[in-house]
């Protein structure tokens, strides 16, 4: 599924609609967000988590990820931006993150390979300015399933 997103709000109203079909599903669900740097990713995490009801979310950049928890979902966003070693990610126990009702967003996902789950879905970003070009493959069956609610 290829996109363009002209501004902000694009940005936006995919992330919030697809928060909104992946709120919809018990499995543990990875989300691989790809592109260089500043073409949006942590933003698009943002507004994805945001659609959960957490008013403040911070970047985990330095302390690699973050987790928001409330009754209906636990979402973990990763950054692997500063990894030296994919490694680093099974020393936090990064598979003990997948569990029923989970999410994880995962930033630079080629830098921690090997240790971290295939994607049910990748999204990646590019462009500069305000207009951003975004593919987003939808890569398992559980992916595939939440394609059917973004696009129907």
């Amino acid at each position: 599924m290829d996109l363009i997103l002209q501004n902000l709000n694009q940005t936006k109203e995919l992330a919030e609609k697809l928060a909104q079909c992946c709120s919809q599903i018990e499995s543990p669900c990875v989300i691989y967000l790809i592109g260089d740097l500043g073409v949006g990713k942590t933003t698009f995490a943002q507004y994805f988590i945001r659609y959960f009801g957490f008013e403040k979310v911070k970047s985990p950049t330095y302390t690699l990820v973050e987790t928001y928890q409330n009754e209906k979902t636990d979402i973990h966003h990763f950054d692997c931006y500063r990894l030296s070693d994919p490694e680093e990610l099974e020393y936090i126990g990064i598979r003990d993150y997948l569990k029923t009702n989970s999410l994880q967003l995962i930033e630079w996902p080629e830098l921690g390979q090997g240790s971290i789950s295939k994607p049910d879905i990748s999204i990646i970003l590019s462009g500069t300015g305000d207009s951003r070009e975004g593919k987003i493959q939808f890569e398992s069956a559980l992916g595939r399933s939440i394609q059917k609610c973004a696009t129907g």
